[in-house]
C-alpha cells in the first residue's frame, strides 16, 4: 500500500514538473528572442541613438567607393551610412489603421449576423467559413492582392476617387501612381476579419437570454435589443478583438511585402507606395549581409525589436480587455429607453 502511494506521489511530482517545464518554455522562448534581438541590435542602438526614431533616411552606404570606419573603438559602420526607421514605422501605423477602419465594421456586421440574426444551421456554416479565412496562408492573400486587387485599385478605383468630389480632401486628390498604401490596408483588413469576428461573435453570444428577453418585454425591436443590450454587454470583447486584430496587422509580413511596393519615403497621399517594419525586414534581410560592417543587419534587428515591443504591448492590452469581458456582469449593461 505504501509502495503504491509512493509511486503515485512520484507520478504526481513528475507530472507537475513536466507541465511546469512546458508552460515555462513559452516565457523562456520569449526571453531568448528578446535577448537575441537586444544583443544583435546593441551596435545599432549605440551608433544611431534617438536619431533612429526621428529620421527617414536609410542609407547603408555599401557602394564600392565607401569604406568601413570604426566608431568609439568597437562600432563598425560604412562611411556615410545613416539609418532611420520613421518611414517604416509610419507605414506600419497607416496600414494597420486602414485595416482597422475597414475590417472592424465588417467583422462586427458578420458577428452580429451570426450571433443574433442567422438561424443556427446558417450560423454554424457561416462561422466555419469565417474561421477558414484564418487558415489561409498570408502569401496566398498577398498573391491575390498583387494579381487582382492591385490592378483594380490602380486603374479603376483610385482614378475614380481622385476624380470625384473627394479630391478636395487632403490625400485623396492624386496624382495616382501607386496602389501600395490602399492595397496593403485592404488586404490587412481582410486578414483581421476572422479574429475580430470570432471573438466579437462569442462575446455577443454570451449575453444572458434574460437580458434580451427583458428588453423584448419592454417593447424593444431586435435591433434595439442588439444595440442597447448586446453591444454594451460585449463591449470589452469587441474592443479586445479589435486590438488583437491590430496586433495581427502590425506583424503581418509577406502579404504586405508583396503589395506595398517598397517605399523609401513617407507617403504623400492615399495613392503612394508604402513600407512596413515587418515587410522592410523581409525585403532587406538578404541584402543586409552584403554590408561588411554588419550595421545594416544590426539596424534591421533594432527595427525587429521595436516591432516586437509594439506587438507585445498591443497583445497584452488586448488580452486584459478580453479578460474583462469574461467577467462581465448584467449590472454593466445600461438599457437606454
Amino acid at each position: 500500500m505504501k509502495a503504491t502511494k509512493r509511486k503515485s506521489n512520484l507520478t504526481d511530482r513528475v507530472y507537475k514538473g513536466l507541465t511546469a517545464l512546458l508552460s515555462g518554455s513559452a516565457f523562456l522562448f520569449l526571453f531568448l528572442i528578446l535577448g537575441a534581438l537586444l544583443l544583435y541590435s546593441a551596435p545599432s542602438i549605440a551608433y544611431n541613438g534617438l536619431k533612429f526614431f526621428t529620421t527617414t533616411a536609410w542609407n547603408p552606404a555599401t557602394g564600392v567607393n565607401n569604406v568601413e570606419v570604426v566608431v568609439d573603438g568597437w562600432i563598425h559602420v560604412m562611411q556615410g551610412a545613416s539609418y532611420g526607421m520613421v518611414v517604416f514605422f509610419v507605414g506600419t501605423l497607416i496600414s494597420s489603421a486602414i485595416a482597422l477602419l475597414l475590417g472592424v465594421p465588417v467583422s462586427l456586421g458578420v458577428a452580429t449576423f451570426l450571433s443574433q440574426v442567422a438561424p443556427k444551421r446558417i450560423a454554424y456554416v457561416g462561422s466555419f467559413f469565417v474561421e477558414l479565412l484564418a487558415g489561409i496562408p498570408s502569401i496566398i492573400y498577398g498573391l491575390w492582392a498583387f494579381i487582382v486587387v492591385g490592378p483594380w485599385l490602380r486603374y479603376t478605383l483610385e482614378p475614380a476617387i481622385a476624380g470625384s468630389f473627394l479630391k478636395y480632401i487632403p490625400g485623396f486628390g492624386g496624382p495616382v501612381y501607386s496602389s501600395g498604401l490602399l492595397n496593403s490596408g485592404l488586404i490587412l483588413s481582410i486578414m483581421i476579419v476572422p479574429i475580430v469576428a470570432s471573438i466579437s461573435r462569442d462575446s455577443m453570444a454570451s449575453t444572458p437570454v434574460e437580458l434580451k428577453e427583458g428588453g423584448k418585454a419592454l417593447g424593444m425591436t431586435n435591433w434595439e435589443v442588439t444595440r442597447k443590450i448586446v453591444f454594451p454587454f460585449a463591449r470589452s470583447g469587441i474592443v479586445g478583438s479589435a486590438m488583437l486584430g491590430l496586433g495581427r496587422a502590425l506583424g503581418e509580413t509577406m502579404a504586405v511585402a508583396m503589395v506595398c511596393e517598397g517605399a523609401t519615403a513617407l507617403p504623400l497621399g492615399f495613392y503612394s507606395p508604402l513600407n512596413s517594419m515587418a515587410a522592410f525586414i523581409a525585403l532587406n534581410l538578404d541584402d543586409s549581409f552584403l554590408d561588411p560592417s554588419k550595421m545594416w543587419v544590426y539596424a534591421l534587428a533594432e527595427i525587429a525589436l521595436v516591432l516586437l515591443a509594439t506587438t507585445m504591448v498591443v497583445n497584452v492590452t488586448a488580452r486584459l480587455i478580453v479578460r474583462r469581458a469574461s467577467i462581465n456582469t448584467e449590472d454593466r449593461v445600461v438599457v437606454g429607453l
